[in-house]
């Protein structure tokens, strides 16, 4: 699938994963729901869910380390920003170095161009929060938080899934 397709396919699922409400149980389902899978497959990532104003959901799996959390901290960040899909922005920048252009004015101690953070959307009140996932490469760490959020709201996740990693 080519890039312009990947785009449109994440804009659709930021239009389409979006919840009626969203409460601290409803972050611990979505979050535990993503911690059992990660136990199941051994993935070595951590799940950060949070409001603007605080956290509601954190776990860390084997195999994860102590530069994952801060990744997650930077892709958090970048949704608080720009309201939308890191990997959406990764595809959209271009920028092998993961850092966004100069005139952004963004310290890459803070922000970073990588997949994995997505937008908590409320019908009626638009981007209240982010699900953030890191540890895998950035399409998958994208993917587990589409899959968790298809799953949640009764999606079917194949029409929703980008293709597996092109490279």
């Amino acid at each position: 699938m080519a890039v312009a397709d990947d785009i449109a396919l994440i804009k659709r699922q930021e239009e389409t994963l979006v919840f009626a409400a969203f409460d601290e149980a409803i972050a611990f389902e979505i979050g535990a729901a993503i911690r059992r899978r990660a136990m199941a497959e051994n993935l070595p990532v951590i799940v950060d869910i949070r409001l603007w104003d605080r956290p509601l959901f954190y776990a860390a799996m084997p195999g994860s380390n102590a530069s994952n959390p801060d990744w997650a901290r930077r892709k958090i960040n970048v949704v608080k920003r720009y309201l939308r899909s890191t990997y959406r922005l990764v595809l959209e920048q271009q920028r092998p170095d993961r850092t966004f252009k100069i005139g952004e004015g963004l310290d890459i101690a803070d922000y970073v161009l990588a997949g994995g953070g997505f937008p908590v959307t409320v019908k009626g009140a638009g981007v209240i929060g982010v699900i953030a996932v890191s540890g895998l490469p950035e399409r998958q760490d994208h993917g587990v938080v589409v899959d968790a959020l298809c799953d949640h709201l009764g999606m079917d996740r194949r029409e929703l899934a980008l293709s597996p990693d092109p490279e």
